[in-house]
């Protein structure tokens, strides 16, 4: 079954658009999700298909063009830094982006949940967003590159602590919609045709008057995060976002 073709049909009598979440002019894409932290047998392992040095700040993505500057902030403790793509590379369809450990060092960012929010920022050019539409209800699916969630556990050894481990939850961000209504129809299409197998739920978000989110989740589990976002993609969608939930 071409589950492409199911949801061009779905979609027919509704419009997509790309998302502008931007107040400057200068930013043009962004994503939040897991970063793809490179490991010097990844190469060779045949899991990402270009050579990087761990030791040098360099970053990579599927289809982003050599030099794009990418800004790349860990939201745990708003360090971030700003990179250009040198190289263009596969990797594990799961993560937005691929880094060298020497930038996950330079922004803190853990080995076991790295989550960042990637920016896209282009000097003195300006950006508008257009949406295209077609009937009234229109409908806005994301286009940007891949996303997840993990529970952190930070229990001490010692037994006297009292400290309550904090669990960061995660939600992937399906779809926003001008209509609660077309955000229903998906949500109804994806739960009979996917019928996800851990019991993940989609529920619907009303974010204003004229936004309707449709998310799946919340992870509090990165495996299980990373399944659903990968039969998703499967699917047919050609990116998600992740939420972080704290």
């Amino acid at each position: 079954m071409n589950y492409k073709i199911l949801l061009i049909s779905l979609f027919f009598f509704i419009s997509c658009a790309q998302i502008d979440k931007f107040n400057s002019t200068d930013e043009l894409f962004s994503s939040k999700g897991f970063l793809y932290i490179y490991n010097d047998d990844d190469y060779d392992n045949k899991i990402v298909s270009k050579k990087f040095l761990n030791e040098e700040e360099q970053i990579s993505h599927t289809y982003l063009k050599i030099g794009t500057t990418i800004k790349i902030t860990n939201p745990k403790n708003n360090k971030s830094i700003i990179l250009k793509v040198n190289k263009r590379s596969t990797y594990p369809v799961f993560y937005k982006l691929l880094i060298t450990e020497s930038v996950a060092k330079k922004i803190e960012l853990s080995n076991k949940v790295p989550f960042a929010e990637i920016i896209q920022i282009k000097k003195n050019k300006i950006f508008v967003a257009k949406k295209a539409k077609t009937f009234k209800e229109e409908t806005k699916i994301h286009s940007k590159a891949p996303v997840t969630g993990v529970k952190i556990d930070n229990i001490s050894k010692n037994k006297k602590t009292k400290k309550t481990p904090k669990i960061n939850k995660f939600s992937i961000l399906i779809a926003e919609f001008y209509s609660k209504d077309s955000a229903g129809l998906l949500k109804n299409k994806l739960n009979k045709e996917l019928n996800f197998p851990h019991g993940s739920k989609l529920s619907i978000r009303k974010k204003n008057i004229n936004n309707y989110q449709l998310i799946l989740g919340g992870y509090n589990a990165i495996n299980l995060l990373k399944n659903d976002y990968i039969m998703l993609i499967n699917y047919g969608f050609e990116s998600l976002e992740i939420n972080l939930h704290e």
